[in-house]
This record gives structure tokens, C-alpha cells and sequence, in this order.
């Protein structure tokens, strides 16, 4: 087994109605203003939207809103976002949705903690030095980023999609309400329980002596998704097979699934990267496109891993 560090400071509230206490996490915080960010018009139409604003009201915490965050989402609103949270005085961003709108709320949070452009972080050509802290009110079980270092941005000039990594964008909170979840169509619940394997899949596959633990845990993830993935294709209000998905969908990307392993492989994302920001597909569907034929053109090199997953 590798040396390892296991860092998951994300405080997670699970469960029916949990949405409401969005206001008291968000004081514990003691922020100033809050940018409530979100995506779609879905957010409002369900009626979220405005128990969050109410629960924060009943806090007296000032917010402000942008909305517009679509699947893979776009650097250009993350500019807008930025010049929004330094002309009003924002110091938290509560994100209300799936992975796009907390990852386009972390690269504001770079935006605002760091001087120069914010896509030089996901270029490589320089590392964060903070990021504004971010709390969460998940709406999809897919990338896991309530929970994870990671978020991945698209640009519109070269329609390039990359991923940056840091501590400093770990969500302060998560509140997770698989109800939430329900109103999901079903390619997009499909997308997003491939999303929540892969994250445990790239680390599965690695190159070194892993830990019995770490694997087990891996496998057992893989399987409670595979079982559950099914039964919401036939039952998507079934609240015990929601729950089930979307706490896998935080295990599997928080860095648990590492602990002990040299942290795993990765080729299917960054091919899914490239496909998601030429093509703007969903990113669950890209990786279902991409990972069988990775499988095929590695799996000799390690034919045991091979063995061991598919036999467990």
C-alpha cells in the first residue's frame, strides 16, 4: 500500500427537508453577503429556490443571486460571477444545485481570493492561494464535488474543458436531500450513477499494492449504485434507492476510495474532458462512451486488477 492523507472537512446534513437549514449553516459561517448560485429556471419552478431564500431571510443573511449555470459549465459566467461578488461584497457562495453550479461556484471563489485571470489555475500556469468558502444544497447525485478538491470549468474560446484541484474549495457544508433528486429524467439520473462509478472506477485501476480495505469499500460502492441505478430506472421516486446514490456519489469523490493507492488512472476523464467541451455532452454519458474501450486497450497490462473487479 502507498502512504496516504485522507482530508474530508466538508460538514454533510442528510436527509428529508434539510434544505431548510441552509440558513443556519450559512450563519455559522458569520459571512456578510452571500451569492446564491444556481442553474436552470428548474431550481425555481420546484420551489427551491425560494425555501432557501426564506431560511436565510429568517437568519437575516443579505444574498444576492445569479443564475444561468449549464451542463459543463462556461468560464464566461464565471467572469460575470467574479465582477458580481467583488462589486457587492461577497464573502460566501452557496451553490443550489448539481456538480456544474458548485463547480463554476468554486472557480468564483478562486476568482475572488486570487488576483489575474482565474482560467490560469485550470491551465496549470499557477496555483490558488484561497478560495471564497462555499456551502452546497445538492440537487444532483453525479459528481460528487459537494464533498471533492475538484472542479472543472469549460471555455468558450477553444471550447476547452479542464479540471483544477485544492483544498481551498472544499464546501464548508453539504446539505443532501435524495428528495431532491426525484424530478431527475431518467438519462440524467443514468449519467450521473456512471459519474459516481467512475470516480470510484479511475481509482480502482491503479498500479500498485492496494489495501484490502480501500477495495472492498470500492466494490461494495460499485455494486450498491449498480443495484440501486436500476431500481430508479423503474421507480424514480423511490427515496431509500435516491439516498443510496447520492451518498455514493460524495464517498466516491472525496478521497476515501484512495486511501492507500497511488490515486489511479484518470485517462477516461481527461478523454471525456476533451469530448464534453467539443461536443457538450453530458460528462456520465462520455465516460459510459469512452471506458469500455480503455478497458480493452489496457486491461493486459494488469490482467489480476481485471480479474478481481469483474469477479467481486
Amino acid at each position: 500500500m502507498e502512504n496516504f492523507q485522507y482530508y474530508a472537512p466538508t460538514k454533510v446534513v442528510f436527509g428529508k427537508g434539510t434544505e431548510n437549514k441552509a440558513g443556519q449553516l450559512v450563519k455559522e459561517q458569520n459571512c456578510r453577503k452571500v451569492l446564491i448560485h444556481y442553474g436552470s429556471g428548474s431550481v425555481k419552478r420546484s420551489g427551491l429556490l425560494d425555501r432557501i431564500f426564506a431560511s436565510l431571510d429568517e437568519e437575516g443573511i443579505s444574498y444576492i443571486s445569479l443564475g444561468g449555470v449549464v451542463p459543463n459549465p462556461r468560464l464566461s459566467l464565471v467572469y460575470e460571477g467574479i465582477d458580481l461578488c467583488r462589486r457587492e461584497g461577497v464573502d460566501f457562495i452557496l451553490a443550489v444545485g448539481g456538480g456544474s453550479v458548485i463547480d463554476s461556484a468554486k472557480a468564483i471563489g478562486y476568482g475572488v481570493e486570487n488576483e489575474g485571470d482565474v482560467w490560469d489555475f485550470y491551465e496549470r500556469k499557477r496555483q490558488a492561494c484561497g478560495c471564497l468558502p462555499i456551502g452546497v444544497v445538492l440537487t444532483i447525485a453525479a459528481a460528487g464535488s459537494e464533498m471533492s478538491d475538484s472542479s472543472v470549468i469549460t471555455n468558450e474560446n477553444g471550447w476547452l474543458k479542464r479540471g483544477y484541484n485544492s483544498s481551498y474549495c472544499r464546501p464548508k457544508f453539504a446539505v443532501m436531500n435524495p428528495e431532491l433528486t426525484m424530478t431527475l429524467p431518467k438519462y440524467q439520473t443514468a449519467s450521473g450513477c456512471v459519474d459516481i462509478m467512475m470516480h470510484t472506477m479511475e481509482r480502482y485501476f491503479n498500479h500498485c499494492d492496494n489495501m484490502e480495505l480501500t477495495d472492498g469499500i470500492s466494490e461494495h460502492l460499485l455494486r450498491t449504485v449498480m443495484k440501486n441505478a436500476k431500481i430508479l430506472m423503474d421507480e424514480p421516486q423511490c427515496y431509500k434507492a435516491r439516498a443510496e446514490v447520492m451518498w455514493a456519489g460524495s464517498l466516491s469523490h472525496n478521497g476515501l476510495m484512495a486511501c492507500g493507492n497511488d490515486g489511479g488512472d484518470w485517462a477516461c476523464h481527461q478523454l471525456e474532458h476533451e469530448l464534453g467541451g467539443m461536443f457538450d455532452v453530458a460528462h456520465g454519458a462520455g465516460l459510459a462512451a469512452v471506458w469500455g474501450s480503455w478497458a480493452r486497450y489496457v486491461c493486459d497490462a494488469l490482467p489480476d486488477r481485471f480479474e478481481q473487479f469483474a469477479v467481486n
